[in-house]
């Protein structure tokens, strides 16, 4: 677990740098808010896309390695998933700080979205990543080890 969640933070590192320079060359020049009112939430759905597609390969090839699946595909979409889950969650902590709140400054943005969503959606990756996504075995059928004594039924 140790091991698993370093590995996951380099990463996460990595990612987040990926995600920082997308979004604040988004949001200071194209996306801005005076030139689109969605400018910042726009600018992190694109740079989150990205981010998402860095840390998939990062996590797939070196988190957790050993307990990737053959079926690729699957597990993309399924990381997918999870991975808009948290650009949800930190999508909603950007949201309520800029639109509900009124903190409209680009640093407040970062604030928000790259500190608080930051930290509850790293937690909710990781935790799903780990349980459901690069689970170990899951979908596998063991084999029974030892035959079920006389006269009990065994299920097929």
């Amino acid at each position: 677990l140790v091991t698993q969640l370093s590995r996951f933070g380099l990463v996460g590192l990595v990612g987040l740098g990926v995600y920082v320079v997308f979004f604040n060359l988004l949001a200071a020049t194209v996306l801005t808010p005076a030139a689109i009112h969605e400018g910042p939430i726009i600018a992190k759905v694109i740079s989150t896309s990205i981010a998402i597609v860095t840390n998939w390969l990062g996590n797939r090839h070196w988190t957790f390695r050993d307990d990737r699946r053959h079926h690729w595909l699957r597990e993309g979409i399924e990381f997918a998933v999870v991975s808009v889950g948290g650009m949800g969650i930190s999508l909603a902590c950007l949201w309520i700080s800029h639109y509900l709140l009124g903190f409209t400054s680009l640093l407040a943005d970062n604030i928000a979205g790259n500190g608080v969503g930051l930290v509850l959606g790293t937690a909710f990756r990781f935790t799903l990543y780990r349980l459901w996504v690069f689970k170990p075995r899951r979908g596998e059928i063991v084999a029974e080890t030892e035959p079920a004594p006389e006269g009990v039924l065994q299920r097929s």
